[in-house]
């Protein structure tokens, strides 16, 4: 039988066979991120970690790796456990090359660039130094003369010889302690953070007290709202906003850790110059493309002191500083270049 079709069903036909290929290809879409907060207690401080994920699965399953990453590194970077990484390492008899994780390299690498680009005022071998400056706050005494000048013999970054090829350490005086304290938080958050983005989730924060680690801003938002803490707080009551992503920030000073010691301050920083606390107040908030870096260069800042603090931010791209000192109740306030403006409250 012969079939017969006039223009009016064929363009019938031809708008039947559009809108069926364009619910062909049509993207079902996807479900609204939602917020959720974690927080567990490793390496002696508060982690904490906001994401936003399509559910509560999705989440849980993300913030158990992240946090099993974390303790992951706490184990090998750690100074307090007798079994760690870092701990082995130390005991090695000097001058024997030492192969380690590839964590282990990669964060004592960073430690040292960090170093040489702040001529020592950040410097992994304080070890000894922070060794005797916890038992001095302990006891709320100084150190002698002479325990104070056999550990800063065991003092110097230079003392660190790396082997890319072979991926070993090698330390070259017995004695020499490592302490990551002042990079690891920031480094473990950095970690946890990339973690979460090989699981798919962007939108994410990771902060270990005063070192955070962000990824994608929340959803709507140009940025993580982030609060910045000063040593002038208390003076005159401001209180200091950021909005951040993709980066890090750290603050570091003595706003609350300090001890007093026949009338004088001292705060938990140790110089490694003086092998003893820092005694100048100064407060610093750094901002770098990572953690790692905004973390150790906070410490290495606040060490170096305000007069060279702003020279050295400069021998680093894409970071920027906030600092603070108060001599002789004389607030002195600095923001080098490229630091953002604050939202105050």
């Amino acid at each position: 039988m012969k079939m017969v079709f006039n223009s009016n069903w064929l363009i019938l036909l031809a708008i039947l066979i559009i809108l069926l290929g364009g619910c062909a290809t049509h993207k079902v879409k996807a479900p609204a991120l939602q917020r959720f907060y974690y927080v567990e207690l490793h390496m002696g401080s508060l982690f904490r970690i906001v994401m936003y994920a399509p559910d509560r699965k999705t989440a849980d399953k993300a913030a158990e790796a992240a946090f099993r990453r974390i303790i992951e590194l706490d184990n090998i970077m750690s100074d307090y456990y007798t079994n760690s990484e870092l701990v082995k390492l130390c005991k090695v008899k000097a001058g024997t090359p030492v192969k380690v994780s590839n964590e282990l390299f990669d964060v004592i690498s960073k430690s040292l660039e960090i170093s040489k680009m702040t001529d020592g005022a950040f410097d992994i071998t304080i070890g000894p130094c922070v060794k005797l400056w916890r038992l001095a706050r302990t006891k709320r005494e100084l150190p002698s003369v002479d325990e104070v000048n056999k550990a800063k013999s065991l003092v110097d970054y230079k003392k660190i010889r790396l082997s890319r090829y072979t991926r070993s350490i090698t330390l070259s005086t017995n004695g020499m302690i490592l302490d990551l304290g002042g990079i690891g938080k920031g480094y473990s958050a950095d970690q946890a953070l990339k973690l979460l983005r090989s699981m798919g989730i962007t939108r994410a924060l990771v902060a270990a007290s005063g070192d955070i680690a962000m990824g994608d801003p929340p959803p709507g938002e140009k940025g993580w709202l982030i609060g910045v803490e000063s040593i002038d707080q208390q003076e005159n009551g401001i209180k200091r906003y950021l909005k951040l992503s993709n980066c890090g920030i750290s603050t570091s000073g003595d706003t609350e850790q300090y001890v007093i010691i026949g009338g004088k301050r001292y705060s938990h920083i140790v110089d490694p110059k003086t092998c003893l606390g820092l005694t100048n107040r100064i407060g610093v908030t750094v901002i770098a493309p990572d953690a790692t870096t905004s973390d150790s260069l906070a410490t290495a800042l606040c060490s170096a002191g305000l007069a060279k603090a702003t020279d050295i931010v400069k021998r680093f791209h894409n970071v920027s500083a906030f600092i603070v000192t108060i001599e002789n109740e004389r607030t002195n306030v600095i923001k080098t270049a490229g630091f953002p403006e604050f939202i105050l409250e």
